[in-house]
């Protein structure tokens, strides 16, 4: 018999700093204070140290718990090559490559590397429709524009995440396609009437839900034609009569972080969690701050002890946990020599390559021959930003340059970039042949937009590499070639370099209609 503490417990998974569990989090699940944890990449720094932290917080708790993981591959992965792990194409790649068998097996692999670490939920797929290119958090990460492609392959990354064990979960439910606003920034709101969800963002979801998926992620953005009060989060109509009734799922339904300030910037942390469990969420994420996490605990037993919260509510998204607990359990024994093992690194590259989009060409410059003049500038991530500020290359330029030894490369920020930096790479790109100018969403950062219409208009000719968003095609326009990865993961970059230089010829699709998204 659990207690309300229990209980209550069981509704919130949290996030911590460091490599090991914190004491408090450790006296949290040994008391069921908390039902699990999600990991970022924070927390990671090899196989066997994320092995041995998923281990101390299971043996922590009296009960089965939730060890949580955005793992979507791509551009969202909290486990990378660099660390040692598996890295896979991302879903815009598996998208262009429009290969179910292929997706479900992507997603299996990725399932069964954090299997091996103890890892039983993964914070995927994204089934988000592509509406708005201007959306900073959807872009490669969706699947694509056509909904009966994105429904079907949705339904294999959930049979792959959830055949090989790990629970997996649809989101960001109904869809955060429709507009520019980025909730962790700030609160989305859609006034229009909700038409359209039915008529497109809802059809992945229901694929997914009729595929098995065992959770789904609601999202903060405010659909006024739905509940002009609330958010989507803190909705009883998007979760009790959209989810439930209308969709028919009956898995657990959680929020999205409560401390994106789509949220925070509206609500407390313990008025937000209990607006959510009112509302439906089974469970809820505060994925940083300790004082929120305690805040919101307490706030919910306040609000069960006083009767607004009712036991039967937290009953039912207790039935639900445990029922995913139950159809998930984690490994007891993490093996670690699961870890990244050949054949999976092979099926990635298989992959990526079937996920690269040659949007445009001229043969007698792309591919690259062995003795042409190059120069090659990379617009690093903000997860090699430091990289630059070391005076090292970034991973694709680092990629290429060890393959064509001759090209002078040079890697830059988007913002507060060197000064010499920027002038060495303008100096090449009027000395060089051909400029391989590789971008990160300058259809999105107008800094890099800038220095990248700047380096093109000094070069005698461009490849244009979109190593994210394939929209920056649109707004740098004049490149002999074009090519696009969907997506920078190790992978992905390895199959750009193979395709600048003849290795194979791209035959991917593009799963967005890019031109007419302008």
């Amino acid at each position: 018999m659990r207690s309300l503490e229990s209980k209550i417990g069981q509704m919130l998974v949290v996030g911590f700093d460091g490599l090991t569990p914190p004491d408090y989090i450790l006296e949290w699940l040994a008391a069921e204070r908390i039902g699990g944890v999600i990991l970022f990449a924070r927390n990671v720094a090899s196989p066997a140290q994320v092995a041995d932290l998923v281990q101390a917080c299971r043996e922590a708790a009296p009960r089965p718990i939730l060890v949580a993981i955005d793992q979507e591959g791509g551009v969202v992965a909290r486990l990378r090559a660099s660390e040692g792990f598996t890295e896979s194409p991302g879903a815009m790649a598996l998208g262009a490559a429009d290969d179910e068998m292929l997706a479900e097996r992507v997603s299996a692999a990725l399932a069964a590397e954090l299997a091996a670490l103890g890892i039983n939920w993964n914070l995927a797929p994204v089934v988000d429709i592509t509406h708005n290119i201007h959306n900073a958090s959807v872009g490669a990460r969706s699947l694509g524009r056509d909904i009966r492609r994105v429904s079907a392959l949705a339904a294999a990354e959930v049979r792959g995440f959830q055949n090989a064990g790990v629970a997996a979960t649809a989101k960001h439910f109904p869809g955060v396609g429709n507009t520019p606003v980025d909730t962790h920034e700030a609160l989305a709101v859609i006034t229009e009437a909700p038409d359209y969800l039915y008529q497109y963002d809802l059809v992945p979801f229901r694929a997914a839900v009729a595929a098995g998926v065992a959770a789904v992620m609601v999202n903060h953005v405010r659909f006024d034609g739905l509940d002009a009060q609330y958010p989507a989060t803190l909705s009883p109509r998007v979760i009790g009569d959209l989810l439930r009734r209308d969709i028919g799922f009956t898995g657990v339904a959680c929020t999205d972080c409560m401390e994106m300030k789509a949220i925070s910037n509206h609500y407390g942390a313990g008025e937000s969690a209990v607006l959510a469990a009112l509302a439906g969420e089974d469970i809820i994420f505060f994925s940083h701050t300790r004082a929120y996490q305690a805040e919101a605990c307490d706030a919910l037993l306040v609000a069960a002890r006083s009767g607004r919260l009712s036991e039967n509510r937290i009953d039912e998204a207790v039935g639900r946990i445990q029922m995913l607990l139950a159809r998930f359990p984690a490994n007891s024994q993490p093996d670690i020599s699961a870890i990244r093992q050949p054949e999976r690194l092979t099926l990635m590259q298989q992959a990526a390559r079937a996920g690269t989009v040659l949007l445009k060409s001229d043969p007698a410059v792309f591919p690259l021959k062995p003795d042409t003049n190059a120069g090659v500038v990379e617009f690093a991530s903000y997860l090699e930003s430091g990289v630059v500020e070391r005076g090292g290359i970034t991973g694709f330029v680092a990629r290429l340059s060890a393959r064509l030894p001759q090209a002078v490369c040079v890697s830059l920020k988007s913002a507060d970039t060197d000064a010499a930096a920027l002038e060495r790479a303008q100096q090449m790109a009027a000395d060089c042949d051909v400029l391989v100018l590789a971008t990160r969403n300058a259809h999105l950062i107008p800094e890099q937009l800038d220095m990248a219409r700047d380096l093109a208009a000094r070069a005698q000719q461009v490849i244009l590499v979109c190593l994210r968003n394939p929209y920056d095609a649109m707004v740098l326009p004049g490149a002999v070639a074009v090519l696009c990865t969907c997506g920078d993961g190790e992978p992905s970059l390895l199959a750009a370099v193979d395709a600048l230089l003849g290795q194979f010829k791209p035959a991917g699709k593009l799963p967005v209609p890019v031109e007419q998204l302008v």
